[in-house]
């Protein structure tokens, strides 16, 4: 049934003996090739609508079959990549002899592996299948976090942080991948953001998690040890428990009917607005041609370089709040439940700011917010005031900086059709994104303490560099749609197959 296609809008009166899925798909009685500019979207054939109780079931239930195992991945994924800053406060520091710049040199290596394998990375996600994938990458770097409470040298702490970068590498980008294949373009920045807030909640549950942890002594392996061995492990059992449940595919998802599956893929091949000639992602090829299209596209080049200026704070709030908040005078155990309250606060705000980008279809408007509330957080840093003021100030951070970071990757995602071409593109916009972290591990040095005016300065400027990337982008999108909408880009249709245009098809519109 799922390769049946449906009867058009004319045939009305057949579709009553026809099963639900199949009164809502298409009609091939244009041919896939097809010049014929049928409304809505110029597609080669007439849409009948989605019943909107199906379609209500079937996002209920990737809601809830996909959406919080996503979620614990990328909680477990900034627990074991930032639970350093938590080490180092406890100890790890004084233990492998961290002065200087090494501290900064350890958190650097982490990132060269993790920027190289993302976009190959997002290129195998579809053959190896998801659902093992993913899962996968969490079973790896659990293994290697946990080898990393065993380090005995700087060189050993080296190593780890290299191998761990390499394990956590195609991760976020797959998971952004992975949504774009079950929900449509409007739906997908709040399901992102649903996962995406675990990295505010990592840095509070992992303060509190660490607090305890770093309590322990045993068999000569005393405090910060436990933080990497205990929550290394509970990333492996995890991972384990995760490719038992999370699904690769639409079709291959074992909580829909197959009156279900049949619907999901229908709405994905409506919601692509021509972008794509293939009825499912499971039957797109890979071409270079759609490398190419990725890669020349100015939503990739300005959505890359905006996600760069925003992961720089990103990055460096989540590294070094413990210390930040150590230099206003606090204690370490004080400074590690310190950081739970901000976090918290950018937690709720991830979950706030991507439900209302989804609600008004906009992704810009929410950045410029954001950005604007994080350069009020670092003002306040700056400014000479009580340390209950700086302290204010991490709060206004937390809360602009992370609902920024899912709108940056969604409107990407929402911009560039079809897979290959979203997976090549998502992938490069994370790998320079993450280029920003050899900024972002060495803006908070010892020589700055206590006030640390340099990192908290860079941080701001990027976030003003974010605007006006979001501006530009807004306008360009603005612009582009009403070329699209005037007819402007009509001439595409007649360059052969309509399927192969991709995101340059007359009838996608880009995502403001």
């Amino acid at each position: 049934m799922a390769e049946e296609k449906i009867w058009n809008r004319k045939h009305k009166e057949d579709l009553n003996d026809k099963p639900l899925a199949q009164k809502m798909i298409w009609n091939g009685h244009h041919g896939e090739n097809s010049n014929d500019k049928t409304p809505p979207y110029g597609l080669p054939y007439e849409v009948i609508e989605i019943d909107s109780a199906l379609d209500r079931r079937i996002t209920r239930k990737f809601d809830t079959h996909i959406v919080p195992w996503l979620f614990g991945l990328w909680l477990l994924a900034f627990i074991d990549r930032s639970n350093i800053g938590n080490a180092r406060i406890d100890g790890l520091s004084t233990d492998l002899k961290l002065n200087g710049d090494r501290f900064n040199i350890a958190l650097t290596v982490f990132y060269v592996p993790y920027i190289l394998i993302d976009v190959p990375s997002n290129w195998v996600v579809k053959h190896v299948g998801a659902g093992y994938y993913l899962p996968g990458l969490l079973i790896g770097w659990g293994v290697v976090s946990t080898c990393m409470g065993a380090v005995k040298t700087y060189g050993d702490l080296i190593a780890a942080r290299f191998f761990l970068g390499l394990c956590e590498g195609g991760l976020l980008g797959g998971m952004v991948l992975y949504l774009s294949m079950f929900y449509r373009r409007h739906e997908m920045l709040f399901r992102l953001g649903l996962f995406y807030c675990a990295a505010p909640l990592s840095g509070a549950f992992g303060g509190l998690l660490a607090t305890g942890l770093a309590q322990i002594r045993f068999h000569g392996y005393n405090r910060w040890p436990w933080i990497f061995f205990v929550e290394g492990a509970i990333s492996v059992l995890f991972g384990m428990l995760t490719i038992c449940f999370l699904p690769h595919t639409p079709m291959q998802a074992k909580c829909l009917t197959e009156e279900e599956k049949v619907a999901a893929v229908a709405r994905m091949k409506l919601d692509a607005h021509g972008a794509s000639n293939k009825s499912n992602v499971e039957s797109e090829r890979f071409a270079w041609r759609w490398v190419r299209m990725a890669v020349f596209n100015w939503n990739t080049v300005l959505l890359s370089l905006n996600f760069f200026a925003i992961i720089t704070p990103i990055y460096s709030f989540s590294l070094f709040l413990p210390t930040i908040i150590r230099s206003l005078g606090y204690s370490s155990v004080k400074a590690q439940l310190f950081t739970v309250p901000p976090n918290m606060g950018g937690f709720f705000m991830v979950i706030i700011g991507t439900y209302v980008s989804d609600k008004i279809k906009m992704r810009g408007p929410i950045m410029i917010v954001g950005c604007l509330l994080a350069i009020i957080g670092y003002i306040m840093l700056l400014v000479p005031a009580r340390p209950i003021v700086h302290y204010g100030g991490t709060f206004f951070i937390a809360a602009g900086v992370f609902p920024s970071s899912p709108a940056v990757m969604a409107w990407l995602a929402n911009n560039l059709a079809p897979h290959y071409v979203r997976a090549t593109g998502t992938g490069l916009q994370i790998a320079i994104a993450n280029c920003a972290a050899f900024i972002a591990t060495f803006t908070y040095l010892q020589r700055d303490a206590p006030h640390y005016i340099a990192g908290h300065s860079i941080n701001l400027g990027f976030l003003v560099l974010s605007i006006i990337l979001s501006t530009t982008i807004m306008f360009y999108a603005k612009w582009e749609n009403s070329k699209r909408a005037r007819g402007d880009r009509d001439h595409r249709l007649a360059e052969g197959d309509q399927g192969m245009l991709g995101y340059r098809h007359p009838y996608f519109r880009y995502t403001k």
